[in-house]
């Protein structure tokens, strides 16, 4: 079909692929589980049919191994699952969102990717905002999901609720996601990626500067501590790669290192002094709103079977054990570990953990050598820095630092874009091997 050929029809389908892996919620909070479902059936359909129909353009290795190796960890993971048809739907499930990420991240150039990004994102924003007046202007009252049941509605707790009507209240809204933590991680996203497409001439100068206005608007109304604390890591990281970009020389550039790892260790060793002063700032108990109790449940579980773990399944299944009563808050079963390394760890072992670190590793150094080295792009030519670059190292350093505190780095939104991350990174850093005009700007650009 040529269809899949058009360009208009692949910026669409990755615009509403990435608006879906970030916004589940909004689809299964209001056209049900069902709908969803079917939904992400046509997406996949698409996806497969996307890859397909580009399959020659396609080069061989185009995939990290790492990536590979922990889909196929967590596929033979069955074999000894303690729950076999949980992890079959988990893996299921795992593979159908791969196949997105792959789909936008072989086909469509960077600057596609960017763009289709930046308008899912923008469509979220718009959306949530809108939704709040709705429920704070229209509605009056708390909203919950269209599939909570009849049984659940008389007296639902408080983290059922899709929107709890506090806008108006000035306290935390959670948008068309239903949750904060969630809505201000997007909204850091959206900042870095409006940013970057202000930095790099890709919108108008007053477009840009106001859709960053919202991000950052939004950033205050969800107030998330984990996403302050993402926040000024990514700015951390930012400042980084604009020192170590002026440095010319080798001499230089070591010092920049140098500098960086004092900086690093000072900030580290001021957060363990002060730890109950920034916990009191961030709105945080000690025991991380009960995040500790959460993590020594999954560390009493994953010591069990410490070395290949109990067996994917992505987010926990509620239906099957141990996850069944394994932890519950606030009369709601938790579904994840509040850290991916954890749940790595829990459901594939010491094993996972090495693989996932690998993929997460390598991703990261091609994201800071694509960022900080210049592109030459004929010989003689002293190159230059690309202002797409700076996307991939802040965007990672975001989710990197998110995963510490929930496990979306594993699932939906989070995964797809870690995918993307290391697929397009893998193809910058060939680009540039090559050494050719042609091949540097098609790099830049998927790295971008």
């Amino acid at each position: 079909m040529r269809l899949l050929e058009r360009r208009g029809f692949l910026a669409g389908f990755a615009t509403l692929a990435l608006f879906t892996v970030l916004a589940g919620d909004a689809w299964r909070n209001s056209i049900s589980w069902y709908g969803f479902g079917a939904l992400a059936a046509i997406l996949a359909t698409v996806s497969v049919a996307v890859l397909v129909r580009h399959r020659s353009s396609i080069r061989p290795g185009s995939l990290p191994w790492p990536l590979v190796a922990f889909l196929a960890l967590a596929t033979v993971s069955i074999a000894w699952s303690f729950y076999p048809g949980a992890s079959a739907i988990g893996v299921l499930s795992q593979v159908i969102t791969t196949l997105a990420a792959v789909a936008i991240a072989l086909v469509l150039t960077g600057d596609e990717v960017l763009r289709a990004l930046g308008w899912a994102l923008r469509i979220i924003l718009v959306l949530s905002i809108l939704f709040e007046l709705a429920v704070s202007l229209v509605v009056r009252a708390p909203v919950l999901p269209v599939w909570v049941t009849a049984a659940d509605r008389v007296d639902p707790p408080l983290m059922l609720y899709w929107s709890r009507n506090l806008l108006l209240e000035g306290d935390r809204i959670q948008g068309i996601v239903g949750n904060s933590g969630l809505l201000g991680m997007i909204a850091l996203i959206a900042l870095i990626v409006f940013g970057v497409q202000l930095a790099a001439g890709t919108v108008r100068r007053l477009s840009g500067i106001l859709w960053l206005v919202l991000a950052v608007a939004m950033l205050a109304l969800t107030r998330s501590a984990t996403i302050t604390v993402a926040l000024v890591a990514v700015l951390l990281v930012l400042g980084m790669i604009l020192v170590l970009r002026r440095a010319v020389s080798p001499r230089a550039r070591l010092a920049v290192f140098g500098g960086i790892v004092v900086v690093l260790a000072g900030v580290a060793g001021s957060a363990l002094a002060f730890r109950p002063v920034l916990l009191g700032v961030l709105g945080k108990s000690d025991d991380l709103t009960g995040r500790l109790d959460i993590w020594d449940a999954v560390i009493g579980l994953a010591t069990q079977r410490p070395v290949f773990g109990w067996g994917w399944v992505s987010f926990w299944a509620p239906w099957v054990e141990p996850f069944d009563d394994l932890v519950t808050r606030n009369g709601v079963i938790q579904l994840h570990a509040h850290n991916a390394w954890l749940d790595v760890w829990l459901q594939l072992g010491v094993v996972g953990l090495l693989v996932f670190g690998a993929l997460v590793a390598t991703t990261a150094i091609r994201s800071w050598l694509l960022a900080t080295n210049r592109v030459v792009t004929r010989p003689g030519d002293r190159g230059s820095f690309s202002s797409l670059s700076l996307l991939p190292p802040l965007l990672l350093t975001a989710l990197l630092v998110q995963s510490l505190a929930e496990s979306r780095l594993l699932i939906e939104g989070g995964w797809v874009l870690l995918v993307i991350l290391a697929v397009t990174t893998k193809l910058g850093m060939l680009g540039r091997l090559r050494r050719t005009p042609a091949n540097s700007r098609a790099g830049a650009a998927r790295a971008a």
